[in-house]
């Protein structure tokens, strides 16, 4: 279980450029995941990832999807794991089948876990700049840009720093509104 918990936790702790840097490579017109679907007859559904506008964006979408994955499986597992025995033979005793006692038991004993998953994966999309920046630099056109590229590019591109600031914090305050609204729940607790 440590094995599996450490492969899938990895993408996590890799620094988020070398991720970028791979995952280029991975998605260029002539690399490995095009080079694949040429080898399996599906040329047609070769294309350059990054640089097509309609699929730069889900592109990135999931190689920041790859990389919150293990932090939230690992999460989860944990929770589960949290979770008594007793509860399960009590829901089997009262006549509840696998996906019944999901619902009644499992899901609502992982709900703090899932609070959590859902605070740092919005924060990350949000946030995500270095992935934008070593992938897509906010291209094709203007298809990747997101929020914090934008403010690098106030910044540092057209010199506009008081503007960037501006985002800076407007982005920070949607971030903490983001936050309250999912915690928003726990808040009786």
């Amino acid at each position: 279980m440590t094995v599996i918990r450490t492969a899938l936790f990895l993408p996590y702790v890799i620094a988020p450029v070398v991720t970028g840097v791979a995952w280029r490579w991975l998605l260029a017109p002539d690399g490995p995941v095009n080079s694949l679907l040429r080898l399996v007859g599906l040329d047609r559904f070769a294309r350059a990832w990054l640089g097509d506008f309609t699929w730069a964006l889900p592109s990135v979408g999931l190689i920041g999807t790859w990389v919150l994955l293990g932090l939230a499986l690992v999460l989860l597992i944990a929770g589960v794991q949290r979770i008594p025995i007793d509860l399960y033979e009590a829901a089997w005793i009262d006549g509840a089948g696998a996906i019944r006692a999901f619902f009644a038991v499992t899901l609502p004993g992982v709900r703090k876990e899932i609070t959590v998953v859902l605070v740092l994966s919005v924060t990350a999309a949000l946030k995500n700049f270095d992935l934008i920046y070593v992938t897509t630099q906010g291209g094709p056109g203007r298809e990747t840009e997101v929020p914090a590229w934008l403010v690098y590019e106030k910044a540092f591109f057209t010199g506009d720093l008081g503007t960037a600031s501006a985002m800076g914090v407007l982005l920070t305050t949607l971030i903490l509104a983001l936050t309250m609204l999912i915690l928003r729940p726990w808040r009786k607790e």
